[in-house]
C-alpha cells in the first residue's frame, strides 16, 4: 500500500494504491492487482464524509481533477458536501491496466483475467479501499456502468453505503442482454428520426457515405478502412447533450478531407485507447448468461434495410477483423462472447437494502432504457427519482444534475 499527498491549484489530492486479490471469490488464488484512487478535497474539507465516484464504461478510468470548477464539471458541487474518491476501476488507469502488451500472455489467459474485472469485483475493491481509508460508511455516485456497479454494491454490501446517487445507471437486473440491445435499437431509431427531422438533407449524405464505405473509400488516419457498421456507430453521439452538433459537423464535411477523416475517427465510440470497452462491453448486461454478440444478433430488419439509421453501443463481431486496434483482441473477444457470466445482481437483497439517495433517469436515454430503469427503481423506494428529458445520458457533466440529486436525497427544496 502507498499514499502520497499533493496540491493542485485549489485541490488537495491524496493518492492511494492498495494491493488486492485478482480473484476475490477464491482465497487459494494468489494473484494480485493494484487498485488506485485519488481522494480529492478542498481547504477545510478534510473532515467531510467520502463520496466514491464509479465511472461509466466499462473499461474507462476515473476523470482526472485539475480544478474544482472545471474538471469534471460536477466536482465543484460534490466537494461542497464530500471528499471525493476518484477510483480507477480494476484494469483501467493506474489500477493494473489491461492493454495490448498483455496479449503476449495468450488470448485465453487474457480472457480469463478479464472475467475477474466485473462490477462484483469492483465492489470488493471499493470495500478494501473504504477500510483502508478508515471509513465506516461512504456514499456512492455511479454514472452509467458505475450505476450498474452501485446495484451490485447494494446486492452484497448495502450496509457500507450511506447515500447512493445514480445518473443514467439504473440498469435492468433481471433481463438478458438481448432484450436490452433490442430496446436500445428502438431508442436509436427514434433518435435517428429526430435528427433527420431537423436535418433532412443529411439522410442522403449518410447514404452517400455508406456507398463510399462499402467501396472501401473511407480510410482513417490509423489505416482503418471504415465499414458501414462502424460508420453508423457515430450515432452514439446522439446519446449526449450536444452530440447532435458532433454529428452535424461531421456530415457537413467533405468526406475526402482530412477534417472528415480525423473527426470521424474521434466520433466513433469504440477506440483502441480503451480496448476493454470493446471486448468487455456486452458483459455489463450479462447476468447469468453468455452474450454471443447480442447486439449483432438482435438487429431489427429495418436497421439491416435502412443504412441511414444510426446505431449506438451496438458492437459488431466484424470489428475484430476490420479495426486495426481491435484485431489483436479478436480471440479474446470471441472467447468472452461465449463465456457464461455468473449472476451479478440479487433483486431480493436490493429490495431489502433500505438504500437512500436519488437517481437521474433520462427519458430519451439510448444506452440505458427508461423502461428498464423504472422497473429497477421500484425496488428502491427511498432512492428518489428524477425522470427528465432535459439531459441526455451524459447529463452528469452538467453540474446542476448532481445538485438536483443531492437536494432530492436530503429532502430539500429543488434549486
Amino acid at each position: 500500500m502507498s499514499t502520497t499527498v499533493r496540491r493542485l491549484l485549489d485541490l488537495t489530492l491524496e493518492e492511494h494504491t492498495i494491493t488486492v486479490p485478482l480473484v476475490w471469490a477464491d482465497p487459494t488464488d494468489r494473484r494480485t492487482i493494484d487498485v488506485f484512487a485519488r481522494v480529492v478535497s478542498r481547504e477545510g474539507g478534510d473532515e467531510l464524509p467520502y463520496l466514491v465516484f464509479l465511472q461509466g464504461g466499462p473499461g474507462h478510468e476515473a476523470p482526472r481533477p485539475f480544478h474544482s470548477s472545471t474538471s469534471p464539471a460536477w466536482l465543484d458541487e460534490a466537494l461542497a458536501h464530500y471528499r471525493v474518491v476518484l477510483l480507477d476501476q480494476r484494469g483501467t488507469g493506474r489500477s493494473t491496466p489491461v492493454g495490448d502488451d498483455d496479449l503476449s500472455r495468450g488470448a485465453s489467459a487474457v480472457a480469463e483475467h478479464l472475467t475477474h474485472l466485473r462490477a462484483d469485483s469492483i465492489v470488493r475493491d471499493c470495500e478494501a479501499l473504504r477500510e483502508h481509508l478508515g471509513a465506516t460508511t461512504w456514499s456512492v455516485l455511479g454514472q452509467s456502468f458505475g450505476g450498474f456497479t452501485t446495484l451490485a454494491y447494494l446486492s452484497t454490501h448495502a450496509g457500507s453505503l450511506d447515500r447512493v446517487f445514480i445518473t443514467g445507471g439504473l440498469s435492468t437486473i433481471t433481463r438478458p442482454a438481448d432484450e436490452v440491445y433490442a430496446l436500445c435499437y428502438d431508442k436509436m431509431r427514434s433518435a435517428s428520426e429526430r435528427y433527420y427531422r431537423r436535418f433532412p438533407e443529411h439522410r442522403d449524405v449518410m447514404r452517400r457515405l455508406v456507398d463510399l464505405a462499402d467501396a472501401g473509400r473511407i480510410v482513417l488516419p490509423d489505416g482503418e478502412v471504415v465499414s458501414r457498421s462502424r460508420l453508423r456507430s457515430v450515432g452514439s453521439a446522439l446519446g449526449t447533450n450536444d452530440g447532435w452538433q458532433t454529428l452535424w459537423s461531421l456530415l457537413e464535411s467533405d468526406p475526402s478531407s482530412n477534417a472528415f477523416r480525423h473527426d470521424l475517427q474521434h466520433a466513433m465510440p469504440f477506440t483502441g485507447r480503451n480496448p476493454l470497452y470493446f471486448v468487455f462491453h456486452e458483459s455489463s448486461y450479462a447476468s447469468g448468461q453468455a452474450t454471443r454478440w447480442s447486439a449483432e444478433r438482435v438487429e431489427p430488419a429495418d436497421f439491416a434495410d435502412d443504412v441511414t439509421l444510426f446505431t449506438g453501443e451496438h458492437i459488431r463481431r466484424e470489428w475484430a477483423e476490420t479495426v486495426p486496434a481491435f484485431r489483436p483482441w479478436r480471440e479474446v473477444a470471441l472467447e468472452l462472447a461465449e463465456f457464461e457470466w455468473p449472476r451479478i445482481y440479487d433483486p431480493d437483497a436490493i429490495a431489502s437494502s433500505d438504500a437512500r439517495g436519488a437517481a437521474a433517469v433520462y427519458a430519451n436515454d439510448v444506452y440505458v432504457p427508461l423502461e428498464f430503469s423504472l422497473e429497477t427503481a421500484r425496488l428502491l423506494p427511498d432512492v428518489h427519482l428524477w425522470v427528465t428529458s432535459e439531459h441526455e445520458h451524459n447529463g452528469l457533466r452538467s453540474g446542476p444534475v448532481l445538485s438536483r440529486l443531492i437536494d432530492l436525497a436530503h429532502g430539500r427544496r429543488i434549486r
